[in-house]
């Protein structure tokens, strides 16, 4: 007859080894931003420079100073949302270099952590039920065999 394995044991050795292979990833990646330094973006095919980019939001400022109205509002509100774009599209991720040991250890402890915590997650809840079940039924056999 099979151990029982304990669910909670599996998702916290899922947890711990998600979050060392997260924070050993993140020691090793380098994130940098050319936003004030490199001078221009490229949004598709447009080439625009990143001081362009504040240009619809001080006309937005001053139209809802002006008018204060809803449409002024919602200019303003889209050229924030572009300006954040922009430093988002400008952000550089960078992947130290490392062993393949390194990198190997990393994959099996974020994947793998996640594949323990799915296991638990994503377990079929009636399977409990059927273990009963099947245990109920052998139990019922033992005691027709006693009799």
């Amino acid at each position: 007859m099979k151990k029982p394995k304990n669910e909670l044991m599996i998702f916290a050795a899922g947890l711990v080894m998600l979050v060392a292979g997260l924070f050993i990833l993140s020691k090793r990646v380098i994130v940098s931003s050319g936003f004030f330094g490199l001078g221009s973006l490229r949004l598709g095919s447009l080439d625009v420079s990143t001081g362009l980019v504040v240009v619809p939001f001080i006309i937005g400022i001053v139209w809802m100073f002006m008018t204060g109205s809803f449409a002024s509002k919602v200019f303003t509100a889209l050229s924030v949302l572009l300006i954040v774009i922009s430093i988002i599209m400008s952000t550089r991720i960078y992947l130290q270099s490392m062993t393949m040991f390194d990198w190997i250890l990393i994959l099996v402890l974020i994947f793998g952590g996640l594949g323990f915590i799915g296991r638990v997650l994503l377990a079929d809840p009636d399977r409990h039920q059927s273990k009963k079940q099947e245990y109920k039924e052998l139990q019922d056999k033992i005691d027709k065999l006693n009799h």
